[in-house]
């Protein structure tokens, strides 16, 4: 898996101050997408041990409140695979952290159900997020005063929550 950028003081991507990964990788190619470039599964550069250890110690400060993953599409397969073992270690390092996680899939019809998208690592992958923000860019409905969202289609979802219940959790609006 290749990455393009690491953000180690982002406020834009969830909540408070976060680290935010953005993976290359993207199948969806949305109109107007903001990071086109990412669409490339050989953009940027390789996700190493290395720039693992990095990540683990930028979230290592009290006032970052977690991590972002985004991208690219990080629940590509490809991208699912290479993701997860890190996700694993990131819950037991910093279980206090939140994890959040941009996919233009949608939960149930794409990550829940069987889809181009689920894998053998999906459901692992699924465990260790605690917001999801799921769905395509649509440029149509694009919102401005959004939070956390480009276009309205998107829904932010209480990951944790959803998966317990069984029903669809949405985060409310502050």
């Amino acid at each position: 898996m290749n990455y393009a950028e690491i953000k180690n003081y982002d406020i834009a991507n969830g909540d408070g101050v976060r680290v935010s990964l953005f993976v290359s990788g993207c199948t969806h190619h949305c109109k107007n997408c903001f990071n086109s470039e990412t669409w490339d599964f050989n953009y940027g550069k390789p996700f190493t041990a290395e720039v693992e250890a990095e990540i683990l110690k930028a979230l290592e400060p009290s006032f970052i409140n977690g991590i972002t993953l985004l991208g690219g599409e990080p629940f590509e397969p490809q991208n699912q695979r290479g993701l997860v073992g890190f996700l694993q270690k990131v819950r037991k390092s910093f279980p206090e952290k939140t994890i959040w996680c941009y996919t233009g899939y949608t939960l149930e019809s794409d990550l829940l159900s069987e889809s181009r998208a689920r894998c053998e690592v999906t459901d692992e992958m699924l465990c260790y997020i605690d917001v999801l923000v799921d769905g395509e860019f649509v440029q149509e409905l694009y919102d401005i005063s959004l939070a956390f969202r480009g276009s309205s289609n998107q829904r932010i979802i209480c990951l944790k929550e959803t998966l317990s219940s069984g029903k669809t959790v949405l985060r409310k609006e502050k």
